[in-house]
Formats: C-alpha cells, sequence, structure tokens
C-alpha cells in the first residue's frame, strides 16, 4: 500500500517514512504543498498524511484539491490542536486528526483503521455499482458487459468496455494516458500513446452524438481524459 506523507519538518519526515516502511508501506514523500498535490495526482495512494503546516500551499488548500477528485483517506498531523482546527479540517472531508507531539504507534493505529474502513466501504459500494451505472443517455450492466445508449445496445471490446467503466465509475477524476494505460492494459506505461488514442477515439465514435465534439468523454488538455458532466 502506498501512503502519501505531506510533512515539511524533515526530522518527522524521515522518522515516519522509516517506520512506516518497516510495517511495509510505500511511502512517498513531499516537503509543500505544491510537490504534494503534483505527486498525489501523478499515482494511485491508499492514505494521505498531511501536515496543515506547510509552505507554497497551505495543507488546508491541499485537502480541498485532493477532496475535488479523492475520496482516498486523509489523516491531518499538526501542531495546531485547536477546536477550530480540528473542525475546518474534518468539515472539509479529512477522515482523522492527530496532534503533535504524537506516537508512530498511534500514528500506524489511525493508518490502519481508516484503510481498514475506506476498504469495507469501497467494496460496499462496489457491489451496489456492479448491476449498473448510468451517466446521461448511457446505461452500462457490469455483471453483462453491455452498454446501452436510449435503449440501444452499443457493441464495445473488452478494452473500450474497461475504458468506459473505469471513467464512468469515477466521473469526476481525470486520467492521464499513463494512468489509463496502466489501469486497462494492467502494463508499464512506455510512452506509446497510440494505443489510448486509438480506443478513444473508437470509443467516442461508439458512444458520443458528435465524436469531434464530445460530451462524454472530455479531453482534458495537458492531462488526459474525464467524463463529462452529462445529465
Amino acid at each position: 500500500m502506498k501512503i502519501l506523507l505531506v510533512e515539511d519538518d524533515i526530522e518527522i519526515s524521515n522518522m515516519l517514512k522509516s517506520f512506516l516502511m518497516t510495517e511495509n508501506f510505500q511511502v512517498i514523500t513531499a516537503l509543500d504543498g505544491e510537490s504534494a498535490c503534483e505527486k498525489f495526482f501523478q499515482e494511485e495512494y491508499s492514505l494521505v498524511l498531511l501536515d496543515l503546516m506547510i509552505p507554497k500551499l497551505s495543507g488546508m488548500e491541499v485537502l480541498k484539491r485532493i477532496r475535488g477528485t479523492s475520496t482516498v483517506p486523509v489523516i491531518i498531523i499538526s501542531a495546531k490542536d485547536t477546536d477550530s482546527d480540528k473542525t475546518l479540517g474534518l468539515g472539509l472531508g479529512a477522515d482523522d486528526y492527530i496532534a503533535k507531539p504524537f506516537s508512530v504507534a498511534e500514528v500506524l493505529a489511525r493508518i490502519k483503521a481508516n484503510i481498514r474502513r475506506n476498504t469495507t466501504y469501497a467494496a460496499g459500494q462496489q457491489q451496489k455499482e456492479e448491476e449498473q451505472l448510468k451517466i446521461g443517455e448511457l446505461l452500462m450492466k457490469t455483471k453483462d458487459y453491455s452498454v446501452e445508449k436510449n435503449g440501444e445496445k452499443i457493441e464495445l471490446t473488452a478494452k473500450e468496455f474497461e475504458i468506459l467503466k473505469l471513467l464512468m465509475k469515477n466521473p469526476k477524476r481525470v486520467y492521464t494516458k499513463e494512468q489509463l494505460y496502466s489501469s486497462i492494459w494492467n502494463d508499464r506505461y512506455c510512452e506509446d500513446e497510440n494505443a489510448v488514442n486509438v480506443h478513444i477515439s473508437r470509443l467516442r465514435s461508439k458512444i458520443e452524438d458528435n465524436p469531434r465534439s464530445p460530451k462524454y468523454i472530455v479531453t482534458v488538455w495537458g492531462i488526459g481524459y474525464k467524463m463529462g458532466d452529462v445529465e
């Protein structure tokens, strides 16, 4: 499991990273808010440990940006141990709050508890979503691998189906071509954009009213693709 640790105190960061690595976690560190956001949107994480008092972008701003696209568990670790800070942090979507100074045993226990809760919740949500996904005029039935638009069946290849399912299940998330390739092909991305581009183009030709002006699979320039805001 991979954790993003956002902490500008190098001693605390190194101490937590070393301890968590002995517990078989992979730990990616960031020393400021800008770096934290950049690293978060590059990879998938099981949990984020986030200090509030960090340079460039505050911990609260980082939390806002994370919650704009993700429900990953976020634990705030901060010396700001006031009720207002806790309330604000939890109100913005943090899952837990640990005040400094803390014991590494407490941090580990909180990490495991939050990951366990999130995994259980995600499993329950997946069971609910496995029957069907609906966005706009598109209806996907995941158990029988079928897609319909306005009641008419659309024939998709396995890869096209998996790409569409990934985007429909995560409609607010932007996926880079590398992330799409790694998720669908289950292989390391080798800077070959052609496979992703071809499948996106074919998928658009099948599900869009006008593939030249797509409303379902939208290009986010310079980043990748996401599901459009279709009602």
